[in-house]
């Protein structure tokens, strides 16, 4: 089944500065969390919307030309005075990354409500949002009353996306408190939770995380696949990484959360009327969402940067062959 509502994207899109690989030598590069799962849904095939606040100078021109020249529907977005935000990109050997950013005064964080009064206009059948644009002032509330005034109609989708260099601990944790309770999906990285909860076991944390509200939540473990609790009586479901040669590991977790939201589309379990319907996803229906939103990341990490699949590279790949269900 394939549903036809809109889903949409609120947050930052940035320009993120990674390596190419030559010494000393970086490309400018369309990013941000939001936008990368914004871009991964629209070459899915999804219906996509972006909440983004763009700047009018020359990265802001930029990502609008990336965006609206992947399908996402640009209508509902700012154009925005501010400068645009910047992220500067360190790769380690093994293709993971490292973050420093250039965000004071930047357009991504000035929301008001007034902008956003008409951003769930027609069938909104899911919000997605969370990283910075959901903990950096001022416009972090501003989001959140979003979140609140879209959940009658629609799935609320969030990644706290955790970046200690800007970040207070604390902070982040009142804001998924927030959060818990007006969430349908929570997805989380292992980095993300071992920083958030030193020391705790991260079956520990679904569990919690679930009691409190999500149908679904789910953390990612990188090469290992990941691992997602739905209904408490079929116990937490993991399912295995895929193996790729790995360039880099930009927006991986972007791409992992558009194709988790693409498979729910498909399958008809958007939006506030299939809450009930999502909530009861059996283990098998919870493995093969796993399985479809680890090969998205999978196929990102073999290439350089926040570069998600389009639906005909993803039907392209070689089926899944991983350990039985349980």
């Amino acid at each position: 089944m394939r549903s036809d509502g809109i889903v949409a994207v609120a947050g930052e899109a940035l320009i993120d500065m990674v390596p190419t690989g030559r010494a000393d030598e970086f490309q400018a590069a369309p990013g941000g969390s939001p936008a990368n799962v914004a871009v991964g849904l629209a070459r899915s095939g999804v219906p996509t919307r972006m909440l983004a606040r763009l700047g009018a100078d020359l990265l802001g021109r930029r990502l609008r030309r990336h965006l609206s020249g992947n399908g996402v529907d640009l209508r509902y977005a700012v154009g925005a005075s501010e400068p645009s935000s910047l992220a500067l990109v360190d790769l380690a050997p093994d293709g993971s990354a490292d973050y420093d950013f250039r965000l004071d005064g930047a357009c991504d964080w000035q929301w008001t409500d007034a902008e956003l009064a008409d951003a769930l206009d027609g069938d909104v059948r899911a919000l997605h949002t969370g990283s910075l644009a959901l903990i950096l002032p001022p416009g972090a509330d501003v989001l959140q009353r979003l979140v609140v005034r879209a959940r009658p109609h629609a799935t609320i989708s969030y990644d706290p996306n955790c970046r200690p260099l800007l970040e207070d601990r604390a902070d982040v944790h009142s804001r998924i408190e927030t959060m818990l309770p007006v969430t349908d999906i929570i997805k989380a990285s292992a980095e993300d939770l071992h920083w958030l909860y030193p020391g705790r076991p991260i079956q520990d944390v679904l569990r919690d995380w679930n009691s409190r509200g999500p149908a679904l939540t789910i953390v990612t473990l990188g090469a290992a696949g990941a691992v997602a609790l739905g209904s408490p009586e079929h116990g937490p479901i993991q399912r295995p990484g895929r193996t790729v040669t790995v360039v880099d590991t930009v927006g991986a977790g972007d791409a992992f959360t558009s194709g988790l939201l693409a498979h729910l589309h498909r399958r008809d379990l958007l939006g506030a009327s299939r809450r009930d319907a999502l909530r009861a996803s059996t283990s098998d229906e919870i493995a093969d969402l796993l399985d479809d939103a680890i090969l998205v990341a999978a196929l990102t990490c073999a290439r350089r940067g926040a570069n998600p699949p389009t639906r005909t590279e993803i039907l392209a790949a070689p089926a899944h062959q991983g350990p039985p269900r349980q």
